[in-house]
């Protein structure tokens, strides 16, 4: 965190919000061995495209894509053939910046994803500690749980922010099949 302070160090990530038929959103807890927000709440997948050719198409946002079913397999042990890299929406960019335990932190060009597909889950112990589907009133509680600081609930800062600025509207979109109108990969929501 001091070093992205410093020198301002910047990094792309993405955000996968992965929804069953039933319109259900899959959260993750990510596992105890996490670097940075361990056994924290989030979103179904988190994580940063390689610098490997696959990964860096700038093309329809194709990329950050192939690295999102890449690691939906790794974290979740999703099938590839479950998260088709054309069934992605990229809906939105967020920058933000967050320390996790004084020492590390992220500070993040982060693309937003979301998919409607009913998956099999695997998950990998070392990267994530349990997974469940809430619908929107079990997602609400749990935010209220947070906040509280109840049962030690906590949620990843970016999924927080997401959840506080888009995640409701754009779910509405996810239900209604209209999911291409709330689309704005042109602007970059700075956010805190």
């Amino acid at each position: 965190m001091e070093k992205i302070e410093a020198e301002n160090l910047l990094h792309r990530a993405f955000s996968v919000f992965l929804f069953n038929s039933k319109y259900e959103l899959l959260l993750q807890q990510r596992s105890a061995t996490k670097v940075t927000f361990p056994l924290v709440w989030t979103n179904t997948c988190c994580s940063h495209p390689l610098f490997r050719d696959s990964e860096l198409i700038e093309e329809n946002v194709l990329g950050v894509r192939n690295a999102a079913q890449r690691k939906l397999l790794d974290e979740l042990g999703i099938p590839a053939e479950d998260v088709p890299v054309d069934q992605f929406t990229p809906l939105g960019r967020i920058l933000y910046k967050a320390p996790s335990d004084g020492k590390w932190g992220e500070h993040e060009l982060d693309y937003l994803l979301f998919i409607v597909r009913d998956v099999s889950v695997h998950p990998n112990p070392d990267e994530v500690a349990d997974v469940k589907y809430v619908n929107r009133e079990q997602l609400r509680e749990i935010l209220r749980k947070a906040d509280a600081g109840e049962e030690g609930l906590k949620l990843s800062p970016w999924f927080r922010l997401v959840v506080d600025n888009f995640l409701f509207k754009w779910w509405d979109h996810v239900e209604k099949g209209t999911l291409n109108e709330a689309v704005d990969m042109k602007t970059i929501h700075k956010l805190t």
